[in-house]
Parts: C-alpha cells; sequence; structure tokens
C-alpha cells in the first residue's frame, strides 16, 4: 500500500497525533523504544549550510517497525521546492511484513509542531498569552495550528522573519503581527523555526520567564541561540542523547539538559522550576512512526468500510 500527501493529508490531525506523541515520549523516555541514532550523510550538492543531507532513521515500538528516509536541502527553498522530503515505510512488528509505504514530508511537518505543541502545554506559564515566531516558513504555519489547539490563549501572536515580507504575508494570513525581532523575542513563549546557521536570538531579549521553543538548527555546528538564551536557561530536551550528539545550540554553548519532555509528561521527573526554559527539539523516529501508524490505521478502516460495502 502506498500512501501518497493528499491522502496522508486527510488522514492525519493534530487531534489524533498530539495525544499519540504524547505517549510515544513518555514510552520513549521510559526506555520502551528501539531507536538507535540517525544515519546522516552529507550529500555534497553545494558549499557551507546549502550542502543537503540525507538520514536514515529506523525504529521499533509496540507492534510495528518503522524507517524513515528524508532529505534537507536548504537551497531548495529559492527553487519552489520542499527543503524536506521524506519516505516512511511501516512494517510489522511480529512478522517483518511491509503494511505501507508513504508520503513522510507532511507527517515530518506535523509531527514537529506536534512535539512543540506537548511541550508548550507542559512547559509554559499558565498566564502566557503571546507567542513569538521567528521565522515564517512551513513549521511556522503548522506550529501556529497545533500550539493553539492546545492554549487558544495565545492570541497576542508576533511573527519576525529576515524576509520581513514574507512576515507580513503570514501575519495577515493568521491574524498575528509582523513585528522587529526584539518585540517577538519578549513574547510570553518564543518559537524558533528558522534556517538560520547561526544564532538569531538573543538572550537579552528574552523575558524572565520565557519559554522558547527551539526547532531549527538541526545539527552540531547549526544554532539559533545565543550562548545567553541557552546558559541563562533550564533546558529540556526531546531526547537528552539526540539533542547532547545533534544540537549544535547544545554543544556550542555548553549547556547542559535538565530533562527529557517524556519524563516530565510520566511525572518521573518535576517540571523546571520558575525561570526561563528552553525546550530543544531535533526530530525523532518514534514520532515518525506513531503518525505513520496513524495514518495506516486509518486508510486500513477506510478499506475495510469499502470491502464490506
Amino acid at each position: 500500500m502506498y500512501i501518497s500527501e493528499p491522502e496522508v493529508r486527510a488522514a492525519l490531525t493534530y487531534e489524533g497525533l498530539i495525544p499519540a506523541i504524547r505517549q510515544a515520549l513518555i514510552d520513549y523516555s521510559a526506555d520502551l523504544v528501539v531507536q538507535p541514532p540517525r544515519t546522516v550523510l552529507r550529500a555534497g550538492n553545494a558549499e557551507g549550510h546549502l550542502n543537503g543531507w540525507f538520514a536514515v532513521m529506523p525504529v521499533i515500538a509496540g507492534d510495528v517497525m518503522g524507517v524513515k528516509t528524508v532529505t534537507f536541502f536548504p537551497g531548495n527553498a529559492v527553487q519552489g521546492l520542499h527543503t524536506h522530503m521524506a519516505v516512511i515505510e511501516l512494517l510489522r512488528r511480529s512478522t517483518g511484513e511491509p503494511l505501507a509505504i508513504m508520503d513522510g514530508r507532511l507527517i515530518t511537518e506535523m509531527r514537529t509542531a506536534a512535539v512543540s505543541a506537548i511541550a508548550l502545554d507542559a512547559l509554559a506559564p499558565p498566564a502566557a498569552n503571546s507567542l513569538g515566531i521567528l521565522g515564517s516558513g512551513v513549521q511556522a504555519h503548522s506550529h501556529l495550528e497545533a500550539l493553539r489547539m492546545v492554549r487558544p490563549a495565545l492570541r497576542d501572536v508576533r511573527i519576525w522573519s529576515r524576509t520581513a515580507a514574507n512576515a507580513e504575508r503570514l501575519a495577515q494570513e493568521c491574524g498575528a503581527r509582523s513585528v522587529s525581532i526584539e518585540e517577538a523575542a519578549a513574547a510570553d513563549v518564543v518559537l524558533t523555526v528558522t534556517a538560520s546557521p547561526q544564532p538569531i536570538l538573543e538572550g537579552r531579549w528574552l523575558g524572565p520567564h520565557a519559554l522558547v521553543l527551539a526547532v531549527g538548527a538541526c545539527g552540531p555546528v547549526l544554532r539559533e541561540l545565543d550562548s545567553e538564551a541557552m546558559l541563562s536557561s533550564s533546558v529540556v530536551a526531546e531526547s537528552r542523547s539526540a539533542v547532547e550528539r545533534e544540537s549544535g545550540d547544545l554543544l556550542l554553548s555548553g549547556a547542559t539538559v535538565y530533562a527529557e519532555i517524556g519524563q516530565i509528561l510520566s511525572g518521573a521527573v518535576s517540571a523546571p522550576g520558575p525561570g526561563r526554559v528552553v525546550f530543544k527539539s531535533v526530530g525523532l523516529a518514534i514520532e515518525d512512526l506513531t503518525a505513520a501508524r496513524l495514518v495506516w490505521a486509518h486508510r486500513s478502516r477506510i478499506a475495510a468500510q469499502g470491502h464490506s460495502l
């Protein structure tokens, strides 16, 4: 069974995805998931940050296994192409039978936003009502939808982008304001979703109790946050080992991880005390597997209904 992106879009909702990934993150931190480090190969197509990469992400959890192959080519944006593309293969754990192959681009987009929404719900102060977004691309759009689902009180949305026209366009689409980077960074919750290889968010701009959802800059030599932002905050990771291996925000600042989000969700570790918090995500195969299983189950139900007619 091949499942195309339009079919994935019809099957996958944040209402179903967010609670499923929440449980998956708890299971991951409880060592119930078999997930080796992702293998990353540089494409050698360009110099510097435009050099794309190809990654393989296998995982086993519950009754299924899966592998995602994903590419990231920053230069695609100027060609009107997606910067991230992916394919996911889902297999039955008990027999190794292939269950489905599906387009993984939208799954990657949605599961990333779902993880940030889960972190927001667990870590943001209850009174938080402002959201600053640094970036105006695909992830900015998807995050807005997911974050508003768990915290509808985030009504003051501020958007900054290196391309002012893009920030203005997104602001008009979602009822937000296009602002300076300093004003966006002063929000209660700050989301960084840029492709910048150098720090764009400075700690001196952050409020004393800010929650930063750091999503971009996936790579050991890339960073979106400066050292002050990292070192003045408690760092919560999607995966301690993955962030310590793959996050330039952590490695280049010398910051340390306080806990994994799954540990906080399960109650094994308390949430950080008052003060700034940075939630750093780099993307996990278990998140892709969880989303792919939801898509496959939806498609299987439709197929079964068709046979019964």
